[in-house]
């Protein structure tokens, strides 16, 4: 058996996701439960948002290069010209 498993092996199956939502409705309580949701899915939007930040800080180190070499270019038709 190879060490990677098929995709399907690695997918909860949906009684299991019942079972730990379950679980979870015992251990926060009913009142509990939609904050630790909110809190939850804030966190996924900051870290999705510091994630496209990265990206974007990235992209722009670039840009300036692109410009450098386009205005380079440019002044040196001017010379030729």
């Amino acid at each position: 058996m190879s060490i990677l498993l098929p995709i399907t092996l690695m997918v909860p199956a949906p009684i299991s996701l019942i079972i730990i939502a379950a679980i979870a409705l015992l251990i926060f309580g009913p009142t509990k439960l939609p904050q630790l949701g909110r809190s939850v899915g804030t966190t996924f939007k900051e870290f999705k948002a510091g994630f496209n930040g990265l990206a974007d800080d990235e992209e722009e180190k670039e840009e300036p290069k692109k410009l450098e070499e386009v205005s380079t270019v440019k002044a040196e038709d001017k010379v030729t010209k």
